[in-house]
């Protein structure tokens, strides 16, 4: 709660000052973002509903497993045993830009003077993140890395884990992944995997605001490698990353269906 304290008055501080007021009102849906993550430690969402730990593992197993000589595993315990340094240096830099990018392109669009585009695209990621946290109290789930570490069994007071990701942290000598998810503010949150979205709606909004072909192909391939991670990693099942590519294109539809119906009532009454 203290880091949503600090975001407050840090906005606060910026509404009050003229010259960053206006990208104050353009970080709007952030903060929100940033709070409503944070908040969900008042109400755990396992207090909600039961928290799915076998049923996800089972069904992931029946869809997408991976049969072995020692028996049919999923994708990431597989990953678990197969893993490479190439591949977790690709993991660790394609998750590092989750939130940043993202953040930093609502910024690009800021400064460009694209201001429609900043407002449109920001809470456009908001929108998806506030469905995904529903989703989150309606179906609570554990990751694969909690039931390679502690079965099926439910502990509640579990501490987030950074699974496949220390690998990358110990490649780079700096406790990164790990400083993350220690403040983790929900481990019971998999399904839908969010990671999967993030990019996705930043490479959308890069193709719809016309930017250069660089970067939306850099978009696109940090999208691909979270997606990539998110399993590598065993931070999600594939299931969790098909359903939160699956929310995104739903959410963003309706989305944009509504804002161009606003947008033409809008020219329609100013004529």
């Amino acid at each position: 709660m203290t880091y949503s304290i600090y975001l407050i008055l840090l906005y606060i501080l910026l509404v009050a000052l003229r010259p960053t007021r206006k990208i104050a009102y353009a970080l709007t849906p952030w903060l929100i973002f940033a709070c409503s993550y944070d908040w969900m430690r008042l109400l755990p969402n396992w207090k909600v509903n039961p928290i799915d730990v076998q049923g996800i593992y089972e069904a992931e197993k029946s869809l997408f497993g991976i049969a072995t000589a020692s028996g049919t595993v999923i994708p990431s315990e597989w990953f678990a045993l197969h893993h490479s340094t190439l591949e977790d240096i690709i993991a660790g830099v394609s998750y590092l830009s989750w939130v940043p990018v993202p953040l930093a392109f609502a910024l690009w669009l800021f400064v460009k003077g694209e201001y429609r585009w900043c407002k449109r695209f920001s809470w456009a990621f908001l929108i998806v993140n506030l469905v995904g946290f529903a989703c989150y109290y309606v179906h609570p789930a554990a990751p694969p890395w909690y039931v390679l570490k502690h079965g099926f069994e439910v502990v509640l007071d579990t501490p987030g884990d950074v699974g496949g990701l220390i690998r990358f942290d110990n490649l780079i000598g700096i406790p990164v992944f790990q400083s993350i998810y220690s403040g983790n503010s929900n481990v019971f949150a998999a399904v839908p995997s969010l990671h999967a979205t993030y990019m996705m709606v930043a490479t959308l909004y890069a193709i719809l605001t016309k930017q250069r072909r660089l970067v939306i192909v850099v978009f696109s391939l940090l999208t691909m490698g979270i997606w990539f991670t998110a399993v590598y990693a065993g931070h999600h099942y594939v299931i969790d990353v098909l359903l939160g590519i699956l929310l995104a294109v739903v959410t963003l539809t309706v989305y944009e269906g509504v804002w161009r119906w606003v947008a033409k009532r809008s020219r329609s009454c100013s004529n």
